[in-house]
């Protein structure tokens, strides 16, 4: 009887030593699955501009360089243009000029011919007081063509010269007169600024 109580003594005591080791097997799991092995946080990049904000910013120095060139060219011509008008004005103050001393020309001109018929008078006239009056009148005749800065073209006992006469008529040369100078002047010439306004008209010897 003694053995048989043993045996069941020992087997109860195996039976319970079981029963406890299955418990802590739990209990020691959930600690593994409570405490898991702890990784190493990523480390953090530094933070890029978004693509959005990036392309704006790229828009906007396309667009202040297209600004600043449309700005240039602007500037330019504007410079164009300024010298076009300062040349225009230039030009056409000079063609206002040129006009304008030519009308006056043209006018006195017309008066050419009443000079001629007075130089004509004065050396047919034979009364003094008369001279003197006819003298009078060209005197003032000529002080009108030097305030238009005109001069009279009276190239007696000069060489011919065609850029500001014009021969009439040649004659056959006396003793000691020599070929192609002006023997007469049949009616005087006018120039202004080396511009002939009227040719002389003249007698010339062969």
């Amino acid at each position: 009887m003694v053995p048989r109580e043993r045996n069941t003594i020992g087997t109860v005591r195996i039976v319970e030593k079981k029963k406890k080791e299955q418990q802590e097997l739990p209990e020691e799991g959930a600690k593994e699955r409570e405490d898991p092995p702890k990784e190493e946080a990523p480390k953090e990049e530094p933070q890029k501009a978004p693509a959005k904000e990036q392309k704006e910013q790229e828009k906007k120095a396309g667009r202040e360089a297209e600004l600043l060139a449309q700005a240039e060219d602007y500037k330019r011509k504007w410079y164009s243009v300024t010298a076009e008008y300062e040349n225009y004005r230039k030009r056409t103050a000079g063609e206002s000029a040129r006009r304008y001393l030519e009308g006056r020309a043209d006018v006195v001109k017309g008066l050419f011919p009443i000079a001629d018929n007075l130089e004509r008078a004065l050396q047919s006239c034979a009364d003094e007081g008369t001279k003197k009056g006819i003298q009078m009148v060209i005197a003032s005749f000529e002080n009108l063509l030097k305030e238009e800065k005109i001069e009279a073209i009276d190239p007696l006992g000069q060489p011919f010269d065609a850029d500001v006469c014009e021969a009439i008529m040649a004659v056959e040369p006396e003793e000691g007169e020599e070929s192609g100078t002006v023997k007469q002047v049949y009616q005087k010439g006018y120039k202004r600024d080396g511009k002939v306004l009227r040719f002389a008209q003249v007698v010339v010897i062969k």
